[in-house]
C-alpha cells in the first residue's frame, strides 16, 4: 500500500503490484482484493487517458497503465492494450503483439478477445492465416453473444472457410447479429434473402433489412435499397427515394 499511495517512499505502481502479487500468490485474501482493485483502477485510468475523458488524451500513458494491469492478468486491459498495438496508438503498430495480448484474454474466456483473435486468424494479421482456428474462436465468442463473432462465423459458413459450407447456419448467425443491430450482418442477411441463399427468397424482407443497414450508413445497403426503389422490385417504385439513396 505504501508504494501504491506514495507513503514514505516514492510512488511506484509497478512495485506495489509486484508486492501485492507475491502476497496474493501466498493466499493473502486482502492482497488479492487489493490487486483486483488496482487492476480495475489501472484499466480505468488507461481508458480515461486513451479517450481523453476528464484528462488530456495521452496514448503513451494509456499504454503504460494498461500494461500494468495486463501484466497482472487483467483481461479487459489485455484486450484494450491489444487494440492499441493493433491500431498503433501510443506504440508502434505490432499485429503479433496484439495477437499475443488477445490470446491471453481469450484464454480467460473474454469474448471480445476471442472475436478479435479470430479476425486476425481470418485476415492473416500477426498470426498465420487459419480459417479453422478463426472459426473455433469465433464460435467461442458467438456462443457468448458477441455480435462481431456471430457475423464473422456466419461469413465462414457462407463461404465454406474452415467449416463445411452451410448457408442455413450462415442465415441463422447473421440473424443473431442483425437482431443486435449490426449493420454489416443486416446487409449480408438482406443479400441472402434477396438471392434466396439458405432461405426462401423474400425481397420484402431483404428490403426491410437493407433499410435497417442503410439507416446506419451502410453504403452497399443504401445502393441495393436504392436499386429496389428504382426497379420497383417488391416495393413501390420511387425514383426520388432511389436517387436519395444512391447519393
Amino acid at each position: 500500500a505504501m508504494y501504491y499511495q506514495g507513503q514514505g517512499v516514492k510512488k511506484d505502481y509497478a512495485e506495489a503490484a509486484r508486492l501485492y502479487m507475491l502476497a496474493a500468490d501466498q493466499g493473502d485474501v486482502a492482497a488479492q482484493n487489493e490487486l483486483s482493485r488496482m487492476q480495475k483502477e489501472f484499466a480505468d485510468f488507461a481508458e480515461e487517458r486513451r479517450n481523453g475523458r476528464g484528462v488530456n488524451e495521452d496514448y503513451a500513458e494509456a499504454v503504460r497503465l494498461y500494461t500494468l494491469a495486463a501484466d497482472q492478468g487483467n483481461a479487459e486491459a489485455q484486450v484494450h492494450l491489444g487494440d492499441m498495438y493493433f491500431e498503433g496508438q501510443g506504440v508502434k503498430q505490432d499485429y503479433a503483439e496484439a495477437a499475443r495480448l488477445y490470446r491471453l484474454a481469450a484464454d480467460q474466456g473474454d469474448a471480445g478477445a476471442q472475436a478479435r483473435l479470430g479476425y486476425m486468424y481470418y485476415k492473416d494479421r500477426g498470426v498465420k492465416k487459419d480459417y479453422a482456428e478463426a472459426a473455433r474462436l469465433y464460435r467461442l465468442a458467438a456462443d457468448q453473444g458477441n455480435v462481431n463473432a456471430q457475423s464473422g462465423l456466419a461469413g465462414l459458413y457462407r463461404n465454406g472457410q474452415g467449416v463445411k459450407k452451410d448457408l442455413k447456419e450462415a442465415v441463422r448467425l447473421y440473424g443473431l447479429a442483425a437482431d443486435q443491430g449490426n449493420a454489416a450482418a443486416q446487409f449480408k442477411l438482406a443479400n441472402m434473402y434477396h438471392m434466396g441463399q439458405g432461405v426462401k427468397k423474400n425481397v420484402k424482407e431483404a428490403a426491410r433489412l437493407y433499410r435497417l443497414a442503410a439507416d446506419q450508413g451502410q453504403p452497399r445497403a443504401q445502393f441495393n435499397l436504392g436499386y429496389l426503389y428504382y426497379s420497383g422490385e417488391e416495393v413501390v417504385k420511387d425514383l426520388k427515394e432511389a436517387a436519395r439513396l444512391y447519393t
